[in-house]
């Protein structure tokens, strides 16, 4: 089969929208499948331009990306709408990850993938019929799939939750007094809220110092908002927190490997029934922080609650108070904290690669 995995995201992004997109590319090559990775351009990609491209996803990854061919679409540039439909038509499939945006496809087979609830109106006479173009539709959590259904009034054929697999340790990984957070550094849409968690991880340190001596706070994600990334250094002033915006694979995988605790923010002080938008739409990065033996201290909305599940529930909080209790009880408890490390990364092994892709072969197939 011929298939196209298109996402107007990239080549600009390194989220975790961009893994999962390359992670189905990559599954869907290893079954056999001739797969195209397809970037919005009005000329054909140059081979400079593929392999630079390949290798900032191969470096993102950590993982090969051979067998997977980057090419140009005219989708999303200026081109005529008659260009468009006859690219799509060259394709088995078109697997696409949407911004909220739809068109039409001449693909034989039509899988749109929706990661963010966006409450948008879908009720129209057009984008009804755009909706019907695409007779496979998934989202990455429950969360979004829920909103989606409510908001866009169509139905969810599929839950396609990301995986996590980290490399096998040669040995049990050392953990060290060291609360980890990863993401992007943005304001708009689902904020890290990267500013919320150092202004925390102060008041811990003022309100219980001898607790908080050694333990440091170290923010790894690439600054896409530079004067937020600014303002947000602003703030650090003489603690310990470290500001990482240039980590790659390697590097992130050893402070997974190195942490203790996991915060995640996104959505504080927002009612997600309102913005569900502003929520995390699943988080990948607290399952794999989880799959490390490293302990969530997260938000308890959005995707968060599914990772986590009702057995961690304990693990969660609404307010800022409860995050500084629950961190600081597990500081104080290392019985505690250890146990509950083979706990979350337990959990994470629900979330497998095998899973993954026996939907994502089902969805091709169906």
């Amino acid at each position: 089969m011929k298939i196209a995995f298109y996402s107007p995201y990239l080549p600009k992004h390194t989220g975790g929208g961009e893994k999962y997109m390359l992670d189905c590319a990559r599954l869907a090559a290893a079954a056999g499948h001739q797969v195209f990775i397809a970037v919005s351009d009005t000329q054909d990609l140059s081979l400079d331009e593929a392999t630079e491209m390949r290798g900032k996803y191969e470096q993102f990854l950590d993982c090969s990306l051979v067998g997977i061919e980057f090419i140009a679409t005219p989708l999303f540039t200026s081109s005529n709408l008659l260009k468009k439909l006859l690219w799509t038509r060259q394709f088995d499939c078109l697997y696409y990850q949407t911004d909220g945006s739809l068109f039409f496809s001449l693909a034989k087979k039509n899988i749109l993938h929706i990661q963010v609830p966006l409450p948008l109106d879908k009720s129209s006479f057009l984008e009804k019929l755009k909706l019907a173009n695409w007779s496979v539709k998934n989202t990455n959590s429950y969360f979004t799939k829920n909103y989606i259904e409510k908001y866009w009034r169509t139905k969810i054929d599929y839950v396609h939750q990301p995986y996590v697999e980290l490399p096998p340790l040669e040995k049990p990984p050392h953990k060290e007094q060291m609360i980890l957070s990863v993401g992007r550094f943005f304001r708009q849409l689902h904020s890290k809220r990267q500013d919320v968690l150092v202004e925390f991880f102060k008041k811990l340190v003022k309100t219980a110092p001898k607790d908080m001596k050694n333990w440091e706070l170290i923010l790894i994600g690439r600054a896409e908002d530079q004067d937020f990334a600014n303002q947000v250094a602003a703030q650090v002033g003489e603690f310990k927190i470290t500001l990482i915006h240039d980590a790659d694979r390697g590097l992130l995988l050893d402070y997974y490997q190195r942490a203790s605790i996991y915060w995640h923010a996104t959505g504080y002080g927002i009612d997600e029934n309102v913005e569900p938008e502003k929520a995390e739409h699943f988080g990948i990065s607290t399952l794999e922080a989880m799959a490390a033996g490293v302990v969530p201290v997260v938000i308890n909305k959005g995707g968060q609650k599914e990772i986590l599940g009702s057995k961690l529930q304990d693990c969660m909080w609404d307010e800022e108070d409860a995050c500084l209790a629950k961190t600081l009880g597990l500081i104080k408890n290392k019985t505690k904290l250890t146990a509950l490390a083979q706990k979350v990364k337990i959990r994470s092994q629900e979330f497998s690669k095998d899973k993954f892709n026996k939907i994502l072969l089902t969805m091709l197939d169906k």
